[in-house]
């Protein structure tokens, strides 16, 4: 009964995004949703950006490991991120009316930095979208009792999250965010509400994990051990700025002011919200301890799963994984959608020429289909290395965090900043961090290297702009023929 539901619920989720794609009628509506959405659409898709997999399934398993101190990086990081970008990044990219945030480099430097940063964005998604499938082959495997193994369950996953991606792209992400938004909400809290009767209420569960030291959130007064905190909340916090989705998101709204706000309510409610997944899986030590522990040994991931399938009534358990799943697609779906958005547009693009909006259409559909093999490829590698939901997110963003923040920021705030300055500070960023990985891998633990290799930078950053300073050229930025701009429903 509980896989005839699921089943079902699959099946409503890939008619309504079928049904949106009906809106699509260029690479605009396909890419932004023609730039039309209010703010309630742009917060519910901000929100549904980071709150999938790792919040429900890796989070709480870190919660129980490591506490606060743990978890760092989402929701604390995440959450920094949507801030940031709806307060400093949001309203300027948006007036640059751009299809994707690889335009930005090339309009501001030139090829090579739009090439390279494109390359490193689109990469980054690999681990992200993963973590997504990896999480519905879990899913589907803990539903079927072990019927459905793990592997067919990340095939049967792709599959799913592709259909609808692949035919409605953003229109398709923002019509069935906002559904899976309140199955999400309403689901999550009437199961936290649920544990909380079995628990003896809240405070019960919150004493238990204060006993635990489950709330350390500070490291050790230490360089080191600050350093990793820095670090853990940099990475993910800075990194994953400059990510198509996260301006993909802010991109659809109606004008610059809900670009923004819509962005950091998105953040807001995020941070708020994912404390009750963290519950729910802690919850779990005064249920059932004998699971927590059996769990521990083998994968965390799996605490609050199993204790939702063996402690809850049947209609309670579709409630959970109708949630769960809707948890798991409206981030998957998105990000699969803006790394070929950016392979597309920014790398593949520029080979072909004289590419009309139809068949760049087209072929931004057939990246979809090749990205979605690779992710499958690199989901299955990584149910073999036995690596965690949390890990696979965390790690993303180290390329980006090197590769293009810094001449993101710099390119918006520094007007000396020049096409000599981000090429020295990749080059240099990319240098030091994969040497020092490659060379010293124990310094992962106390330094990691991407954060020293972000710090180069910066200083490739500011020694390059001066060295090859930027030819003088008009205040205004408009983009250049070989960028596609997209037509507002209404001016920004």
């Amino acid at each position: 009964m509980l896989i005839t539901f699921t089943a079902l619920y699959l099946f409503v989720a890939i008619v309504i995004g079928l049904l949106a794609a009906t809106k699509v009628k260029n690479m605009g509506d396909y890419v932004s949703a023609g730039r039309s959405l209010p703010i309630w659409m742009v917060t519910a898709m901000v929100f549904a950006i980071w709150f999938g997999a790792e919040t429900v399934l890796g989070v709480p398993a870190e919660f129980l490991q490591d506490g606060l101190g743990g978890i760092i990086a989402d929701p604390f990081g995440a959450a920094l991120c949507l801030i940031l970008f709806g307060v400093f990044l949001a309203r300027k990219l948006y007036r640059m009316n751009l299809l994707t945030l690889g335009d930005f480099y090339r309009i501001r430097f030139n090829r090579n930095v739009e090439l390279i940063a494109s390359v490193a964005i689109a990469v980054s998604y690999l681990g992200w979208v993963s973590a997504q499938i990896m999480a519905l082959g879990i899913v589907f495997n803990v539903l079927s009792d072990g019927s459905i193994s793990v592997f067919n369950g990340i095939l049967i996953g792709t599959g799913v999250v592709l259909i609808y991606t692949l035919f409605g792209g953003m229109w398709s992400v923002a019509v069935t965010t906002f559904v899976q938004m309140i199955v999400i909400v309403l689901g999550l809290l009437f199961i936290a509400w649920y544990l909380s009767g079995m628990t003896g209420g809240v405070m019960p569960v919150i004493e238990h994990a204060a006993q635990a030291e489950r709330f350390v959130f500070m490291p050790d007064l230490n360089t080191i051990a600050m350093l990793a905190f820095m670090s853990a909340l940099l990475t993910m916090g800075l990194g994953s700025i400059a990510q198509q989705d996260v301006f993909q998101r802010a991109n659809t709204a109606k004008n610059e002011s809900i670009a923004a706000w819509g962005t950091i309510s998105g953040g807001l409610i995020y941070l708020v919200f994912a404390a009750v997944p963290i519950f729910l899986g802690y919850s779990a030590f005064l249920i059932n301890p004998d699971l927590v522990n059996h769990f521990m040994a083998i994968d965390a991931q799996l605490v609050l799963p199993y204790l939702v399938k063996e402690h809850l009534p049947l209609y309670a358990q579709v409630i959970f994984y109708g949630a769960l799943l809707s948890v798991i697609m409206s981030t998957a779906s998105a990000t699969m959608l803006a790394p070929s958005v950016i392979i597309s547009e920014n790398i593949l693009k520029d080979f072909i020429k004289g590419l009309s909006d139809r068949y760049l259409l087209l072929l931004t559909r057939g990246v979809v289909i090749a990205f979605a093999l690779l992710v499958a490829i690199y989901t299955l590698w990584s149910l073999e290395q036995e690596t965690s939901i949390h890990k696979m997110v965390e790690n993303a963003y180290k390329v980006t965090l090197v590769v293009a923040f810094v001449p993101l920021v710099a390119g918006l705030y520094w007007k000396k900043a020049s096409n000599g300055g981000a090429l020295l500070g990749i080059a240099l960023g990319v240098v030091t961090w994969l040497s020092l990985e490659y060379l010293f891998p124990g310094l992962e633990e106390s330094l990691p290297a991407h954060f020293i290799g972000f710090f180069m930078a910066i200083a490739g950053m500011i020694l390059g702009s001066y060295l090859w300073p930027k030819k003088p050229a008009p205040e205004a930025v408009q983009p250049d023929d070989n960028v596609t701009p997209i037509s507002p429903a209404q001016p920004g």
